[in-house]
């Protein structure tokens, strides 16, 4: 199978160098608009036939199946729409376009053109997601009551997307990967620190039918980088520090259990405490991207759906416009529906 990847500036290389390495695959073209960019794949990747800052050439080529994006969000759309009309499979860079009209006109398109269309969300495709994912749908976790997570750090600002859209759709995607629910609202602040600038820190809340709850703080200003999720249940809870490099996933036993008081304390709640052991799972190693990749072409020779789609990349957009129309509104509460 033919690839050819769009966009090599920092995750592109990252792309080139997976997708090189899969049996049955062939990264025929890499393809950016900086010929000085270029100039460096024929070292690092000498198994790359070709390298073009002229897109339409790869559109032009009936030999290339799949084209993988991974330029600024705000080119995903034009991008990816000429790619699908021209037949060719589509792995997106997340988030999957800048407006939620765009994203739904692409998955639109891909059912047309009956062509693959996934996103690039890496994060679902790690040991650790996986094992969360696994320990949720297991039913040892219990009933899930909150999901809260930080990702900060000091820099990088982007001249194109605020803090929200940088950072929260690694988290937005692990969350609604997890838990088996659709969200019903979200809620955002944000503030920047730099005069006619972008915000760079910034706090949503996605809200849900019943008491599931989950709350994301993303910051570009942190003197220290945090990657780090929490989330409670009603049997176990699980902390996830994607900084620890053995033990990124703990399992604690721990949590409250709730029962009426005695008839003389009709009207009082009695709280129990309960704290257990803590276990840390063996994780598989292999790298995501590695992961990610080898499903996006198992998914189009075995026409398996793939796990980050296109619909699950409307969700995470839509999540996203629903965060920055909050933001815009003073926090106001902007139901997913409305999009």
């Amino acid at each position: 199978m033919k690839v050819a990847v769009v966009g090599y500036g920092y995750w592109g290389p990252n792309l080139v160098r997976n997708f090189s390495w899969l049996e049955g695959v062939d990264v025929k073209y890499v393809c950016d608009l900086d010929r000085s960019r270029l100039d460096k794949v024929s070292s690092l990747f000498p198994n790359v036939s070709i390298t073009t800052t002229e897109y339409q050439q790869i559109l032009d080529d009936p030999e290339v199946d799949a084209i993988a994006i991974a330029t600024p969000v705000n080119s995903h759309f034009q991008l990816s729409e000429a790619a699908l009309q021209a037949g060719k499979h589509l792995l997106i860079e997340k988030p999957m376009t800048d407006t939620v009209e765009s994203a739904n006109r692409l998955v639109e398109l891909a059912k047309e053109k009956d062509r693959v269309l996934m996103v690039d969300h890496t994060f679902l495709y790690t040991g650790a997601v996986r094992k969360i994912k696994e320990l949720v749908d297991a039913g040892k976790i219990g009933e899930i009551y909150y999901f809260d997570s930080v990702r900060v750090n000091l820099g990088l600002f982007q001249n194109d997307v605020n803090v929200i859209w940088d950072l929260a759709p690694h988290d937005l995607s692990i969350m609604t990967y997890v838990i088996d629910k659709k969200p019903v609202s979200v809620s955002a602040v944000g503030v920047s620190h730099v005069k006619d600038g972008l915000e760079n820190i910034a706090y949503l809340t996605v809200f849900y039918e019943d008491t599931t709850f989950a709350h994301f703080h993303m910051n570009w200003l942190s003197p220290i980088k945090v990657r780090q999720i929490m989330i409670g249940g009603s049997k176990k809870m699980v902390v996830y520090n994607d900084m620890e490099n053995t033990e990124k996933i703990k399992v604690y036993d721990s949590g409250v259990e709730t029962k009426p008081g005695s008839k003389d304390e009709l009207y009082q709640t009695l709280v129990q405490y309960r704290t257990g052991d803590m276990y840390a799972p063996k994780l598989d190693q292999t790298e995501a991207l590695r992961t990610e990749c080898r499903h996006f072409i198992d998914c189009i020779v075995k026409g398996i759906r793939p796990i980050s789609d296109g619909e699950f990349g409307v969700q995470i957009v839509k999540m996203l416009a629903a965060a920055q129309a909050s933001i815009e509104q003073q926090g106001k509460k902007i139901r997913l529906d409305s999009l």
